[in-house]
């Protein structure tokens, strides 16, 4: 894992090096073990690096690396798995190796095959520049799913792309100005879905894509795996078998992928919340292991939200190394003031602070940890698979000729609603899993959807009607948060959620949330479930193999019941979430009150003061709860901050 950087088309000069270094600079908790940088001045093209040494810890793997042939030069940030056979095929074509890297062998490939076609047979997590010195072209390409980061913009009239947002304010011209329509979709969501950035002209690339840039020319965009793509193959060619066939199979893929992420040249360990995907995940680790796997979870004072002791009991029964940290909202306040720098733009993920928290805690032991992440988006974990919600249950059970009516009545209720209505049409604070606040506007919007593409929006909004907490001059800019991902028209409803959720929710908001907080404390996070070959036998898995009788992920419980009794596993599933509501009127309270005064005050330039002080008015004082709503306010609130006072 590492942090890369670089610009093309810049003329900077004698000044080029100590650019690309003092980009690369700010990515140094990607990559602390080593920094590396190279431009050409009369092409206008550098690349930096920041190394986070895993394999071959020996300058052999040092970067920038330049192939054999001379052609080309590249930073590499994350793995290729696979790396070992197509090393030995290379071998085979006469190919002599310096080191064992896999950035060497990824290079090599560039030799024999060029970059288009080298890149897919790769399998892992990464994000490429590579300068292809025979065609004067960068080559930009991020992993299949989104693991692995890469921005892309205009600078100054220059191209600039870095693993975070940081690296690219460190180049000449930087103006950081807000993109209305990413503030919308923040406030809808909760999170900014690709490939929109919170700044205007900079942009995320696509998982699953490379981009070429050319002097002159507009940047070319290729795609070389599209999940829709996979997808729409295997519904086309569903597997025919028994659960306990389809568990046979699915195991066999997961075993060798488990120990290919496995490898490494330092300590490595995993994280265990005892839910089914990282029990899995560890079960597997530990049978292809000869010592004990070093497992870490963390716990909540509140029970409600803590799972420590279904972690400490699959830890115990799979005979792990576990270490575990109990933390309250004092703890998380370490982290509160740090988030606007971790994460560069506003996320409104609460889980973001024990993530960081079982980071910094994993990282005092390893440098490299294993997660379940990917199971409930490919296998159908989340609770609005089985369950669409009160808003969806009223909308399928009324006639269609009383929507339209019902949804324009309920359309009327102001949002956020006055105190004294605010009791009666919100759900008020209870606990984790509970509708937002506001119920009946959102049941309005559910009743009235045209279409499942639409309704699926509607659920999965934190807030519905983002436009009522900005200012009168911003929202026509802003819209009313855009809609992205993937979406199967012609599939079941609850497939088109699952691969939505795939291609925007997970890369977007989970992966995002996972890869900051590991990188703050230079710790690299391998997802096993996302190996797009996983991904591709997951969607051939049929619909009612997945979830059956308000239960979902079959598969994995069943290859996960063969390690661990099941009684250890099967319970609600709770996520990792935290007490926010409480939180917020505790030991966030002053934090939080603090930021909302400062966005809405008279210097302040996107919030209106009444809707968002409503809020947290009537979530102080028990009326409502707003707790995700407010994290989402504060997290744009706490940017803005952190933004103004960078330009």
């Amino acid at each position: 894992m590492c942090g890369l950087n670089g610009f093309f088309g810049a003329r900077l000069g004698a000044d080029s090096l100590a650019v690309v270094r003092r980009m690369a600079d700010t990515l140094a908790h990607r990559g602390p073990d080593a920094e590396g940088a190279w431009v050409d001045e009369a092409l206008g093209v550098g690349l930096g690096h920041r190394r986070l040494s895993i394999l071959d810890l020996s300058p052999e793997g040092a970067q920038p690396m330049h192939s054999a042939s001379g052609r080309y030069v590249t930073v590499f940030n994350g793995e290729a798995y696979n790396f070992a056979p197509i090393r030995a095929e290379l071998e085979s074509f006469g190919h002599r190796f310096r080191g064992h890297s896999d950035t060497e062998v990824l290079l090599a490939a560039f030799d024999r095959w060029g970059i288009e076609a080298a890149i897919p047979r790769f399998a892992g997590m990464f994000a490429i520049a590579v300068w292809d010195r025979e065609e004067r072209r960068v080559v930009l390409a991020r992993d299949r799913l989104g693991e692995k980061p890469l921005y892309l913009g205009q600078v100054g009239g220059s191209w600039v792309f870095a693993s975070e947002l940081k690296a690219m304010r460190a180049f000449p011209g930087w103006s950081g100005r807000v993109e209305p329509r990413a503030v919308a979709q923040l406030l809808r969501f909760g999170y900014i879905q690709a490939p929109l950035t919170i700044f205007e002209g900079i942009s995320k690339v696509r998982p699953g894509t490379m981009v070429v840039l050319r002097h002159g020319m507009a940047p070319q965009e290729v795609v070389y795996w599209s999940a829709l793509d996979a997808a729409q193959r295997g519904l086309a060619h569903p597997i025919r078998g028994s659960d306990e066939e389809i568990a046979d199979e699915l195991e066999a893929l997961l075993r060798p992928i488990v120990k290919d992420e496995m490898v490494s040249d330092v300590p490595l360990g995993a994280f265990l919340s005892g839910g089914i995907d990282s029990s899995l995940i560890v079960a597997l680790m530990q049978a292809q292991s000869s010592r004990p796997v070093r497992t870490y979870t963390i716990g909540f004072d509140d029970a409600r939200f803590n799972e420590a002791d279904f972690a400490r009991a699959v830890a115990e029964h799979l005979r792990t190394e576990h270490t575990e940290l109990h933390v309250s909202g004092t703890d998380a306040l370490q982290f509160i003031d740090r988030l606007p720098e971790v994460y560069d733009e506003p996320m409104a993920d609460s889980s973001q602070m024990p993530t960081m928290l079982v980071s910094q805690l994993t990282r005092q032991h390893v440098t490299v940890a294993l997660s379940g992440d990917g199971g409930d988006e490919l296998f159908g974990g989340y609770t609005h698979y089985r369950n669409g919600g009160t808003a969806q249950r009223l909308r399928d059970g009324m006639p269609a000729a009383l929507r339209a009516p019902i949804a324009s009545a309920l359309g009327l209720l102001p949002d956020p609603p006055p105190a004294f209505m605010a009791k009666w049409i919100t759900d008020g604070d209870r606990e984790v899993g509970d509708r937002p606040a506001n119920a009946l506007t959102r049941a309005g919007l559910a009743i009235g959807a045209r279409d499942e593409r639409e309704l699926h929006k509607v659920l999965i909004s934190q807030m519905p009607r983002p436009w009522v907490v900005l200012r009168a001059d911003k929202r026509a800019r802003a819209g009313a948060g855009d809609f992205g991902g993937a979406w199967l028209p012609s599939a079941h409803p609850i497939a088109a959620r699952m691969l939505f959720d795939a291609t925007c929710y997970m890369a977007d908001d989970i992966l995002v949330k996972v890869d900051r907080a590991a990188m703050a404390f230079s710790l690299e996070t391998r997802a096993p479930l996302l190996d797009h070959r996983v991904f591709e036998f997951a969607w051939r898995v049929p619909l009612d193999q997945k979830i059956r009788q308000g239960v979902g992920k079959l598969p994995l419980r069943h290859v996960l019941y063969r390690h661990v009794p099941r009684a250890l596993i099967d319970r609600p599933k709770r996520g990792f979430a935290v007490p926010l509501a409480e939180w917020l009127r505790g030991p966030l309270r002053e934090w939080a009150a603090d930021l909302l005064a400062d966005a809405t005050g008279d210097h302040g330039e996107w919030l209106e003061r009444r809707a968002v002080m409503a809020m947290w008015t009537q979530h102080l004082d028990g009326t409502a709860n707003y707790a995700d709503r407010l994290w989402t306010i504060l997290s744009l609130a706490a940017f803005l901050r952190r933004n103004a006072r960078a330009i």
